[in-house]
């Protein structure tokens, strides 16, 4: 069964970084786009990265781009989301998301920034 999970949230200040990482299982992962999103609290779903099958092209929402990175290891079926110069405003419960025909979730990790 296709698995997504999630891992490297935690608890830093403003302007810190973190590495989240997405480890997929259950389909072919090189052969799919795979995205993180986020939800802040009280609030929906937010995209944030999405990032091609073969790794070769990327995009961003406003709010992210130019502090955060969106890569992948095919050879590791992980999807990682590389996040500078983190703010307030960022903390979330980060989720990565990946579309067979149906959308498939992982169970999410939380990021809080706060000084």
């Amino acid at each position: 069964q296709v698995q997504l999970v999630e891992s490297g949230g935690g608890s830093v200040q403003p302007g810190d970084s973190l590495t989240l990482s997405c480890v997929a299982s259950g389909f072919t992962f090189d052969s799919y786009a795979m995205s993180w999103f986020r939800q802040k609290p009280g609030k929906g779903l937010e995209y944030v990265a999405i990032i091609a099958a073969s790794g070769n092209s990327a995009s961003y929402a406003d709010s992210v781009r130019g502090r955060f990175t969106i890569t992948r290891d095919n050879a590791k079926n992980t999807v990682y989301l590389q996040m500078n110069n983190l703010k307030p405003e960022d903390t979330a419960v980060y989720y990565c998301r990946v579309d067979l025909g149906r959308t498939y979730w992982g169970q999410g990790t939380q990021v809080t920034v706060s000084s």
